[in-house]
């Protein structure tokens, strides 16, 4: 009997410390979400919201989306994570697929190479300096390259890869398949997991970066990343003074504030990731257990 005091103690005590916890989460993005949704003006003289908009109105979004530089940062950034993330995923398979070879050539000194990659860099004048130099600077290409290939997501591929017997490459060279045929053929389609964990971190990484965006593109305002974009409102008004209330309905021009579409923004620049992590959530937890194991 008392130890089945205990147990429900303790799930009182568990469940209520979830709440708790599940609250300070879900509450600071619960507000963003009311924010922007609730009359600008309205938010500015009463301050503290409620649970839902008081004066709900959707002028912030429309501002939001009649802004043709928002709009294109937010492409540059869609298209910018697609095209990295799968430049990515296949840089680094076919490299981790290398190193698994022990015949290969030099096998040992790039995996030092790589290792020593993983502790130190050159640093961001060097780096600046060496874009300059090859010509990628305020081009599309510094947001995919520097991002192209990383020796940490190798070793998860590299894992993964080990855990694959020995037998289906075997049977395929049998056959007369090449190597790569046997990766793109057989290895990557039996590395679904994996290449989901990779895709979401390598993903992930390009919608987040806004310092690259910053750094690197100084002149072509056409390439600036939606989150560099967003960083640019919150920190010094630059991108808002790009929407000016002229362009605005007159409507939203007595509704809005600059608190109230930068919290849009912010919404709009998490949403898309926010939508696609649950689905790939299983294969995250499956590619990441199984790199770890085998690793």
């Amino acid at each position: 009997m008392r130890r089945l005091r205990r147990i429900e103690a303790f799930d009182i005590v568990n469940w209520t410390g979830m709440a708790i916890f599940c609250f300070v989460i879900v509450y600071p993005l619960w507000f963003c979400i009311v924010f922007s949704f609730n009359d600008g003006n309205d938010t500015a003289r009463n301050g503290i919201l409620y649970w839902w908009p008081r004066v709900f109105t959707l002028a912030n979004y429309e501002v939001l989306f009649r802004n043709d530089t928002i709009i294109t940062a937010f492409l540059v950034s869609i298209l910018r994570t697609l095209v990295g993330t799968c430049l990515h995923l296949l840089l680094t398979s076919m490299t981790a697929f290398a190193f698994t070879k022990k015949e290969l050539p030099f096998r040992k000194f790039g995996l030092t190479l790589g290792t020593i990659s993983l502790f130190f860099s050159g640093g961001l004048i060097p780096t600046f300096l060496w874009y300059r130099n090859i010509g990628i600077l305020d081009t599309f290409w510094v947001l995919i390259l520097p991002m192209a290939f990383s020796f940490f997501h190798c070793l998860i591929f590299m894992g993964f890869f080990r855990t694959l017997p020995d037998s289906i490459e075997e049977s395929a060279l049998i056959d007369g398949a090449n190597e790569l045929v046997i990766f793109f053929k057989i290895i990557l389609p039996l590395s679904t997991p994996v290449i989901a964990t990779i895709a979401i971190f390598n993903g992930v990484a390009h919608w987040n970066d806004y310092f690259s965006g910053f750094i690197f593109i100084r002149r072509n305002e056409f390439l600036v990343p939606i989150q560099t974009f967003l960083y640019q409102m919150i920190a010094t008004n630059e991108a808002y003074a790009k929407i000016p209330e002229l362009s605005m309905p007159m409507t939203a021009a007595r509704t809005v504030t600059p608190n109230s579409v930068r919290v849009a923004t912010m919404l709009v620049t998490t949403a898309p990731i926010m939508v696609v992590y649950p689905f790939l959530q299983k294969y995250f937890t499956k590619g990441v257990m199984l790199g770890a194991i085998k690793g």
